[in-house]
């Protein structure tokens, strides 16, 4: 067996659900997971080879062969090409001598694509070796490419004045903060967080799950299930453990309000885990933070530091008998993992691959386990109404959507950035707060959410019970092509799909053609009527969220710009689509019966 992996099994006591930990480790000591370490990882955990490969193969950032000594990836969101990316783009396939998808011949660069890696406020952006340059323009990817080949690392042209990774100046050397309001919940300065952990724990953990349930919380991720709720499922749940999990795969196009809680409010989210902790019971908490934050693992384990230093995490926590840890799990690039099902079977060295339910995580979750997975902003604002109380949360927004909630704004506007506004603000309002001038067309919760028409949807307010927004808001103005968006997304959709059920697998490419051949003037209404009955289909038989929000982008464009696609469509004459071409189609049948002729006469 490779004497480093050993070391490594050693380090993680051949522990198989610690595989995403080991693979990482692998790649970023060896360049990539040779055949060699997949083979020793299989023996030392008891696998078989292929069991390694299927989570290595899952995933964006792992890799099995060289993908150069410098592995970039340019972020190739709606928003990034809205800019000057093209430019962008050309300039790195020129400066590094190799095209997208490739490695040049000296081994030194490789080039891909990335979804979104949470920089929507800061776009064009790149990864580089874990780290992250924002604002791109071509002068700039020219002075990158130059120091990298003059020996420099990735940190020290990011970081040129050396600050600790350890420390918020690292992160603020690469990424602005880039928040637009003033703190109403969110973003407090000056928090005593011994002093509110002692608190909490002076109180029942009954008392702390009654204290959420009567706030109102609902989780920030996107469903909206009731937060007191979960916690009081897990307080009663049986099981000889009980696990938190922080969700922060933020990984829908448009949102990064994660990402700037986690860099400026991270022991605000530590504390709402403890709290989460003590309320059902557990002792161990994991923090899943997406590969495309990496460059925030160090600060984040650091807090986490601080906590158990100050005795705010660990054995007997201020004195009491109640004890809980925390450990961060690194995710490798799968927006599917954003369900909580996904999640924890990553948490548990697996593929992404979504989970059947019920039951639900609550009821077995890691490890067969009762598990609370809540959101980073969920944890974030259960710190603050521990400390504050229900009645001050609830006295926020409206009766049924209590408290605030925090915008990831991007897009045609003034100013990007993380907005918190309470619910029942309207559209309208949060556009004139942005500076959004001449918008036509907002996309709120990402492709994944709904498409709005600021013409017929500006005075509708942010609440569950109207635009149930999970935090991302793209505006787009009247120069801008709906529809090349709209099959943006179903690309994303595409690319995404973890591919474990025929609906989204297929369905999700059936849906990406048809939008092709309405762009391209194939398209009929046929066309239209299909792709209604498909997503009717696609909605009511995909495993996960992804599949059922797939055709979101369509039917909501669809239903508020109508008229962009029937300008677009063709008459249909006799039985067949427009878009069906029979002399390719002949052309093609005919060059298939050669070579079967061949085949034979051979």
């Amino acid at each position: 067996m490779n004497k480093k992996i050993q070391v490594l099994l050693e380090k993680y006591n051949s522990d198989k659900t610690r595989l995403m930990d080991m693979l990482w480790d692998v790649q970023n000591q060896q360049g990539y997971i040779s055949e060699e370490a997949v083979t020793s990882l299989a023996e030392g955990l008891n696998m078989s080879p292929l069991d390694i490969r299927e989570t290595l193969s899952f995933y964006h950032f792992f890799k099995d062969r060289p993908f150069g000594q410098h592995k970039i990836y340019l972020c190739n969101t709606v928003i990034a090409k809205m800019g000057n990316y093209e430019e962008v783009r050309a300039t790195l396939e020129q400066e590094t001598n190799t095209s997208f998808g490739n490695v040049d011949d000296s081994g030194t660069f490789g080039l891909g694509d990335a979804n979104c890696i949470g920089l929507s406020d800061q776009e064009p952006a790149m990864m580089v070796d874990h780290v992250v340059f924002t604002k791109l323009t071509a002068e700039k990817v020219i002075n990158v490419i130059s120091q990298l080949k003059q020996g420099k690392t990735a940190v020290e042209i990011a970081n040129p004045e050396g600050a600790d990774s350890k420390y918020s100046a690292y992160i603020n050397a690469m990424v602005a903060e880039n928040i637009r309001t003033e703190s109403k919940v969110m973003f407090k300065a000056g928090r005593d967080y011994k002093a509110i952990q002692k608190a909490c724990l002076d109180k029942h953990p009954e008392q702390v799950i009654m204290t959420i349930t009567e706030s109102n919380l609902k989780g920030r991720g996107g469903a909206g299930f009731p937060t007191g709720l979960k916690w009081k499922m897990g307080h009663d749940a049986e099981g000889a453990e009980k696990y938190v999990i922080c969700n922060a795969d933020e990984g829908e196009p448009g949102t990064f309000k994660d990402r700037v809680l986690l860099s400026h409010s991270p022991k605000d989210v530590l504390l709402g885990m403890i709290a989460a902790a003590y309320a059902i019971g557990s002792r161990h908490g994991i923090l899943y933070l997406r590969a495309e934050y990496w460059y925030l693992k160090d600060y984040l384990q650091q807090q986490i530091q601080d906590f158990r230093d100050e005795g705010l995490l660990g054995k007997q926590i201020l004195g009491t008998a109640f004890e809980f840890d925390i450990r961060i799990q690194m995710g490798a690039g799968a927006y599917v993992c954003g369900d909580e099902t996904a999640l924890i079977e990553s948490c548990e060295g697996k593929r992404g691959t979504p989970r059947v339910k019920p039951p639900y995580p609550i009821q077995q979750g890691y490890l067969g386990m009762p598990t609370s997975v809540n959101n980073v902003e969920t944890l974030a604002i259960a710190s603050r109404i521990v400390e504050e109380g229900s009645a001050w949360f609830s006295a926020m927004g409206t009766d049924e959507s209590t408290g605030t909630r925090l915008l990831s704004v991007s897009g045609d506007c003034d100013k990007p950035g993380i907005y918190e506004i309470e619910w029942g603000t309207t559209l309208n309002e949060v556009l004139s707060m942005i500076g959004a001038v001449n918008a036509k067309y907002v996309q709120i919760s990402g492709p994944a959410g709904d498409s709005l028409s600021v013409s017929k949807d500006g005075e509708r307010k942010f609440c569950y019970s109207d635009l149930s927004c999970n935090g991302s808001l793209m505006v787009f103005d009247n120069t801008r092509d709906i529809l090349g968006i709209v099959r943006d997304y179903t690309e994303f959709f595409v690319e995404e799909s973890c591919g474990i059920c025929v609906p989204c697998r297929a369905g999700g490419v059936d849906l990406q053609h048809k939008m092709e051949r309405i762009i391209d003037g194939r398209g009929c209404q046929q066309d239209l009527d299909e792709i209604i009955q498909w997503s009717k289909l696609l909605k009511g038989t995909s495993r996960c969220g992804l599949g059922t929000a797939a055709p979101n982008p369509i039917l909501a464009t669809l239903d508020k710009f109508p008229e962009i696609y029937q300008e677009k469509l063709i008459e249909q004459k006799g039985p067949l689509l427009p878009s069906f071409n029979m002399e390719e189609a002949m052309s093609a049948h005919d060059l298939a019966y050669k070579h079967l002729v061949q085949e034979d006469a051979e």
